[in-house]
Order: structure tokens, then C-alpha cells, then sequence
């Protein structure tokens, strides 16, 4: 005979049997994602909405002709609907686990990886190069590569935790050079070197020896001048930067565009300047929001992408999984590198790109590529508030030392919540 307990057979109330339901995994999302950059996120969503407001009558007047008038106002409906699908998609893959996050990202990569290999024979060109590709609809397969790849680079590289005798290092310079290669027989000069910069980051946060550094800078310089030589469109654009041209004067023209508006801008609207600025919609959008909102919008803008990195760093600071450390890295270095390059283009500090503005930026594909890289950033960042962490991750590769161990209590409460 056992004696009576009362309760024992009941079981407790935060421990539901069977599977959570819908309105409980909302709750354990909201909790462990960073609220903060999510946040952030939404604000320049919403700038991005109001800057292609501005510049949607500037780029429907180029592309009117005489048989078809576009509105005025036509990019920027065609921006909200964009933005209501490349919203959904950042909620929806926020959502996913860390795991099923990697796996997503490593189907996803492998399908663009491919179609990048059939990109310069049957891709749709524009402007001379063939980035382009239609399966109903027109995309860039090197816009869904790019979060794809810090994803998968970093399993990769986080297999040295399983056995450090792997080649990880030469798996993924094999890899990336491959990437490298593809995109330039586009020719797309400005997404591989931001390829190349994302696996930069990466190898040196997973501990690249210093020996092994400076044969990798001086493979860069030996491919970026070899780029020069056997690429045209690379080296007008390069002569053009450093000793100006005809052909390619479109970064004059922006910076020029961009420091019309004076530090507090001409005025919603009022912009003269845009009206000449080709594709100011798209690459040049922070020129048209330097003519009518001033130099002092562009700093906040500036200063809000800092802040975006900065918050992720924050959340890695402590992370001790070596995936997640180097996935949410390549993914901030994916963000910042190109929200820095297309600054630099307008300001008329590097040769033009074709890059977009992320979050800014007019775009149907590629606004969903960056909410998606959004979305993956936020899942395998996610974190149980109740659980301290042993370790410091990035805090240790920075000397910040250790972070306190964790206790039995904190160990309790998070199984009774999680379970």
C-alpha cells in the first residue's frame, strides 16, 4: 500500500500534456525573441515606406512614355504590398525553431546555388548583366543566397566543434570562391565582394589562425585586381569612382541629390533634383531622402543601422552556441555591409553597386529576401529569458571573461516552463 498524497496524481497546471497550443507558443515566441531589434526593424519598414512615397514620382516619371503614363504614386502601392508579404514572411520564419531556421536556410541555398549556375545562360538581362532569373515571378537567386549563405557557413564552420581536424576552413573558401565566381559571370561585382566580406567576418569571429589571415587579404587583393583587368563593367565603374566619366556619372548625380536638401531638406514632395536621378526609387533612394528631409534624416537613418548591428552583437554576447554565434553575426554583417556600401555609393564615397537600401529601398523580391534574412536572424537568436547562460560567447573571443554558472532554481523554472 502506497500512502494517500493529495495532488500527486494531479498533474500541474504549467505543465500542459500533450502539445502546447497555438496561443501558448505566441506567448514563448514573444518571449524569447529580441523584441528590441524586432522593433527596429518595424521602424524602418516604415520610413522605408514614407522615403519611396518621395521617390515614386521621380522614377514613374522616367518610366512613363507616350502610350503608358504611370501614376505618380505607382511604386509606392506596389511597395505596400510588397511589404505586407515580406512582413509576413519575417513573423512566419521568426517563428521557427533554431533548428528547423538552419534547415530552411540550407534548402533554400542549395535551390538558389543551383539556379546560379543556369543564371548567365537563360537569366532575364538588364542594363548589360544577367542577374535575373523568371519562375513566375522576377528575382535575384543571389538576393535569397546571401542570408542563406551566412546561415549555412556557419554550420559549416561550427562543425570544428565536433572534430577540430575538419577542413572547415578550406570547405568554405571552396565554397565561397565558387559563389564568387558565379556571381561574376553575371557579372554582379557588388554582391560578391559582399559575399566575400560576410565570410570574412565569420572565419575571423570562428578563430582563423593570423598566419592563415594574411594569405586570405592577399588572395582578396590578388582577385579584386584581377576583377579590374578582365571585367569592363568593373573597371568603368572603378575609372569612373577615381577619375570621373560620362557614362557612369549617376553617383555624382546622387550626391549631388543628396546634399540639395540642405541639413533639414527641401520638404516632402519638393524635391527637384530626384527628377533626374535615375532608379531613385531603388539604389539612390538615400539621395531623395537627403533632398527632402535633410542631412539630419540621413544621420538618424545612419544611426538606426548602427543600432540594428549593435543589437545583435548585444544578443551575442553571451551566446554559447557556436552555430548561433556565427549565424547571427554573418546575418548583422550581411545587414550593415549593405546598408554601408549603398551609403557610400550615394555619398559618392565607392563606385555604384546596384545595391539596395535594406528596409528602405523599393523592392518586390528583394525586400522579401531581406525580411526572410530578418526572420532568420530573430529565430536563431531567440532565447529563454529564464536561462542564464554558462558562458559568454562572443564575450569571451572579446575578453569580457565569464559569465556567472547557472543555479538549480534557474534550471527549475525553465523546465517547468519549456516542458
Amino acid at each position: 500500500m502506497q500512502p494517500f498524497v493529495p495532488g500527486a496524481k494531479r498533474k500541474p497546471a504549467h505543465m500542459p500534456a500533450g502539445k502546447l497550443s497555438r496561443w501558448s507558443e505566441l506567448k514563448i515566441w514573444w518571449r524569447e525573441i529580441d523584441r528590441a531589434l524586432l522593433g527596429l526593424v518595424l521602424l524602418m519598414m516604415t520610413l522605408g515606406t514614407i522615403a519611396v512615397a518621395a521617390a515614386s514620382p521621380a522614377s514613374a516619371d522616367r518610366l512613363s512614355t507616350s502610350a503608358t503614363s504611370l501614376d505618380p504614386l505607382y511604386f509606392f502601392y506596389r511597395h505596400l504590398a510588397w511589404q505586407a508579404i515580406a512582413l509576413a514572411v519575417l513573423l512566419g520564419v521568426s517563428m521557427l525553431s533554431r533548428e528547423n531556421a538552419r534547415r530552411l536556410a540550407l534548402l533554400l541555398g542549395a535551390a538558389m546555388l543551383a539556379l546560379l549556375f543556369v543564371v548567365p545562360f537563360i537569366g532575364v538581362e538588364i542594363n548589360g548583366a544577367r542577374r535575373w532569373i523568371w519562375l513566375g515571378m522576377q528575382f535575384q537567386p543571389s538576393e535569397f543566397l546571401k542570408p542563406a549563405f551566412a546561415v549555412g557557413m556557419a554550420w559549416i564552420l561550427a562543425w570544428r566543434m565536433r572534430d577540430p581536424n575538419l577542413p572547415v576552413l578550406g570547405i568554405s573558401t571552396a565554397l565561397t570562391g565558387l559563389i564568387f565566381c558565379l556571381l561574376m559571370l553575371q557579372p554582379n561585382f557588388g554582391e560578391a565582394i559582399l559575399f566575400a566580406g560576410m565570410w570574412l567576418v565569420m572565419i575571423l569571429v570562428a578563430g582563423i589562425p593570423v598566419k592563415r589571415l594574411g594569405a586570405v587579404i592577399g588572395g582578396g587583393i590578388v582577385g579584386i585586381t584581377a576583377t579590374y583587368f578582365l571585367y569592363d563593367n568593373a573597371r568603368h565603374r572603378i575609372d569612373s569612382f577615381f577619375g570621373g566619366g560620362t557614362a557612369f556619372d549617376q553617383v555624382d548625380l546622387a550626391s549631388r541629390t543628396l546634399l540639395a536638401g540642405g541639413w533639414t531638406g527641401a520638404g516632402y514632395g519638393l524635391g527637384i533634383r530626384k527628377m533626374s536621378l535615375p532608379e531613385a526609387h531603388t539604389d539612390y533612394i538615400f539621395s531623395v531622402i537627403g533632398e527632402e528631409f535633410g542631412l539630419i534624416a540621413c544621420a538618424v537613418i545612419v544611426l538606426l543601422y548602427l543600432g540594428m548591428v549593435i543589437r545583435v552583437l548585444m544578443r551575442l554576447i553571451d551566446e554559447d552556441d557556436l552555430f548561433a554565434l556565427l549565424a547571427g553575426t554573418g546575418l548583422a554583417a550581411l545587414l550593415g555591409g549593405q546598408a554601408f556600401i549603398n551609403i557610400l555609393v550615394n555619398l559618392q564615397l565607392f563606385p555604384s553597386k546596384g545595391m539596395t537600401l535594406p528596409l528602405i529601398s523599393y523592392g518586390g523580391s528583394s525586400t522579401i529576401a531581406v525580411c526572410f534574412g530578418i526572420g532568420l536572424l530573430i529565430a536563431i537568436t531567440r532565447r529563454n529569458p529564464f536561462l542564464k547562460r554558462s558562458t559568454r560567447g562572443l564575450g569571451d573571443l572579446l575578453g569580457l571573461g565569464q559569465a556567472e554558472p547557472m543555479d538549480t532554481k534557474q534550471v527549475r523554472v525553465t523546465r517547468d516552463i519549456y516542458q
